[in-house]
C-alpha cells in the first residue's frame, strides 16, 4: 500500500472518530429529561423524589439516579422539577441506596430549610453523621442542602430496579424550603456516588436525569 493510501486511511479513521464524538456530544447536550411539576400551587406545593442505587434500565442501567413523582402519581426518570414562586415547597425523598459517606462533614448539616431541621423516618434531625449519608439534595443558589441517610448495607429486601416501592428497604427524609422570585436553578448531589468514575464524580454525577438537574421556579 502506498504512503498516500495509508495517509488517506488514517485521515478517514480520524474523521470517522471525530464524527462519532461529535454525535455523542450533540446527543448528550440535546437530550433533556421531561419536566416534572410539583403537586399543588402557590403558596404551598409538594415534591416527592426517590434515589436508587442503580436505575436498572437503559441507557445506563447501573447508574445511580433520582426519580420524581408527577402529580398523577407516576414515577418519572427526570431531575427537571417545576415549583411555584413565593411558596413553601414540602419535599419527601425516599432513599433506597446504601451509605457512601461524605468527604466533607459540612454537608451533614441541613441548610436552607425550615427550622434547619429535617425528619428522617419521622424523627427530627439537625445534623447527620457524615458516615451515614448516601446522597444529598442541594440547590446552591438557594442555599439549600440536605443530606440523605443511607439504607443499612445488610438491610433485607433492597431495591435493585427503579422505580422502587415502599415495601423495599428505604429511609424517608422530609423537609421544606421556600422559593422567592422565578428563575432556573441547578441542583445536584454532592456525595461522590458515581462508582467506576474518577473520584466518584463522573457519569451520573454530571448528567441531567441522574444525580443533578434543574429547579424551575415559575410565577
Amino acid at each position: 500500500m502506498s504512503t498516500a493510501a495509508r495517509l488517506a486511511l488514517v485521515a478517514a479513521g480520524i474523521a470517522a472518530g471525530a464524527a462519532l464524538i461529535a454525535y455523542y456530544i450533540a446527543s448528550y447536550l440535546t437530550q433533556t429529561p421531561p419536566v416534572v411539576a410539583a403537586t399543588g400551587n402557590m403558596p404551598s406545593a409538594s415534591l416527592t423524589l426517590q434515589t436508587v442505587a442503580s436505575l436498572g434500565f437503559k441507557p445506563h442501567p447501573d447508574w445511580v439516579s433520582y426519580l420524581a413523582k408527577n402529580p398523577a402519581g407516576k414515577w418519572v426518570h427526570s431531575t427537571v422539577l417545576r415549583v411555584p414562586a413565593h411558596s413553601t415547597i414540602n419535599v419527601t425523598i425516599y432513599q433506597f441506596d446504601t451509605a457512601t459517606g461524605l468527604r466533607n462533614p459540612f454537608w451533614g448539616e441541613p441548610r436552607g430549610i425550615a427550622n434547619a431541621t429535617m425528619t428522617v423516618d419521622g424523627k427530627p434531625l439537625k445534623v447527620l453523621d457524615p458516615d451515614l449519608a448516601s446522597h444529598t439534595f442541594a440547590i446552591p443558589d438557594l442555599g439549600v442542602s440536605v443530606p440523605l441517610k443511607g439504607v443499612a448495607d445488610d438491610a433485607k429486601n433492597q431495591c435493585s430496579v427503579a422505580p422502587c416501592t415502599l415495601a423495599e428497604a428505604h429511609t424517608t427524609v422530609k423537609f421544606s424550603f421556600k422559593t422567592d422570585k422565578p428563575g432556573k436553578f441547578r441542583w445536584q448531589c454532592f456525595v461522590p456516588c458515581a462508582a467506576g468514575f474518577p473520584l466518584g464524580f463522573g457519569g451520573p454525577m454530571q448528567s441531567l436525569g441522574y444525580m443533578d438537574g434543574y429547579l424551575e421556579v415559575v410565577g
